[in-house]
């Protein structure tokens, strides 16, 4: 993962998008007003973050891209405060053109010590002149033969004209390059084949004509229209974003998979999904195999719904992300004391162990759908000594490697080892509520299965997956 991190810098993308200044009023309350049952607010301090697609613009130079911000904003205050914030943070503002027919588009959230009062809208929304309009069209022909990947982030005010759309289609046509789009109007992007789009749930049920679900039962609703949302959109790979049920990514030519989300009650983050479509877009544009690059954006949106406020995600949090600590259980003692404390907060402890050498796609998958079984998954590996026992050969990948690696899957949320040839000793530690093996095992054929059920546990064997998974 931080080896296609580190890559992000070489990743020279155009963002294409409403801009929008999201201001924060902070202050405290002791009273409530006369004229009207409403509380008084004392503002003590303003802060002005980029929004909008220029969120996205941001996050992108963060996370240590060349960006260049192609858009259309008001000759006003607001835009030159947002054009200022991002050129401090290197964003290529030259693209950025300023009409003053219009306002620029302003969020203002008044707030009493952590608690929202009021957020109030303005700006211009309507279609962009024809004048303009051109204008921006032949910035997009000079800036493209440059990018390596457009990231489209419509807000549906006006930016994203059909001619732009059609310009950029023509574009596509002649030179190919990776096109990710999060838009509330997906259907206009179907013919430029989109390489990757980013709906979120309500979107999704809106694009599929479904009713919404409650949480415990969306995943399971979007699941059985995996196909039908690709045809849909056009796109290569759609990755739905479900808020706290983390993501569900749908591929042509292969099996749906799940990120999962780290919990955060009291997030009042905003922007978290400009955040995970700007680190799918530098992973992609990188190369990353899908997966990994739904991981690395997973763990981007991870890191932004930890902040207050209109968040970001900078390159060096992301590398951080993916460097193993707590996860990574160095013995059995502190195992115990980790899984007393799933305990006592009425977690759903899930296990599973195997040999994890040359982890690949199938592997994976099968870690995302052991996760979904439950709050807490472990992950016990066999020790280099412990393989060549089971496997009769040398590892081809050492011990540390392939915690650390297993480690920097969200899906996992610890990793231990043991030498034994069965893994009877870090069950009888760990007590799982469910023990999870692939499919080409058989419960009456797992040594650890009585063991498991002795303590109330279930067994679970998941579909067989491609390769064999979970050795």
């Amino acid at each position: 993962m931080k080896r296609w991190i580190a890559q992000f810098a070489q990743q020279k993308v155009i963002v294409i998008g409403e801009l929008m200044l999201d201001v924060y009023l902070k202050g405290t309350s002791t009273r409530i007003c006369r004229e009207a049952p409403v509380p008084v607010v004392n503002l003590q301090s303003r802060e002005d973050v980029p929004g909008g697609a220029a969120n996205a613009a941001l996050n992108l130079a963060l996370m240590g891209a060349q960006v260049s911000y192609l858009t259309v904003t008001g000759k006003d205050h607001e835009g030159q405060i947002v054009s200022h914030l991002l050129k401090q943070a290197k964003v290529d503002t030259e693209s950025i053109f300023y009409d003053a027919s219009r306002q620029t588009l302003t969020k203002k959230r008044v707030l009493s010590g952590d608690q929202l009062i009021v957020r109030y809208d303005y700006g211009t929304t309507n279609l962009l002149s024809p004048t303009v309009e051109s204008h921006l069209i032949e910035r997009l022909k000079k800036l493209y033969s440059n990018a390596d990947a457009i990231l489209i982030s419509d807000y549906g005010y006006g930016i994203c004209t059909d001619r732009l759309i059609d310009t950029l289609k023509t574009l596509q046509q002649s030179d190919k390059k990776p096109l990710i789009v999060d838009s509330k109007h997906l259907t206009r992007y179907h013919e430029l084949r989109p390489t990757a789009v980013k709906p979120n749930y309500g979107e999704a049920v809106g694009l599929l004509q479904l009713t919404e679900e409650k949480n415990d039962t969306r995943v399971d609703q979007i699941l059985s229209h995996h196909q039908r949302i690709l045809e849909i959109t056009g796109s290569q790979i759609v990755a739905l974003t479900l808020d706290r049920e983390g993501a569900v990514i749908f591929e042509r030519d292969r099996a749906p998979y799940r990120t999962h989300a780290k919990a955060t009650p009291d997030s009042q983050a905003a922007g978290a999904g400009d955040t995970y479509v700007s680190a799918l877009t530098l992973a992609l544009s990188s190369g990353c195999e899908t997966i990994t690059a739904a991981e690395i954006a997973a763990a981007a949106a991870n890191i932004v719904v930890r902040k207050k406020g209109t968040a970001t995600c900078s390159q060096d949090e992301l590398t951080q992300f993916f460097t193993p600590s707590s996860k990574v259980i160095a013995n059995r003692e502190e195992l115990s004391h980790q899984v007393t404390t799933y305990r006592d907060l009425g977690k759903r402890i899930i296990f599973t162990n195997g040999c994890f050498d040359n982890l690949h796609r199938s592997h994976i998958t099968y870690l995302s759908q052991a996760k979904s079984l439950g709050d807490v998954l472990i992950v016990g590996v066999n020790n280099d000594e412990s393989l060549r026992c089971v496997k009769g050969t040398a590892p081809t990948t050492a011990l540390e490697d392939r915690m650390h690696v297993l480690a920097a899957l969200d899906c996992v949320d610890h990793v231990v080892q043991f030498g034994e040839q069965t893994a009877d000793e870090l069950i009888k530690v760990v007590k799982p509520d469910v023990f999870v093996k692939g499919g080409n095992y058989r419960k009456a054929s797992l040594p650890e299965a009585k063991l498991v059920e002795s303590f109330g546990g279930h067994v679970e064997i998941l579909p067989y997956l491609i390769e064999v998974v979970g050795d």
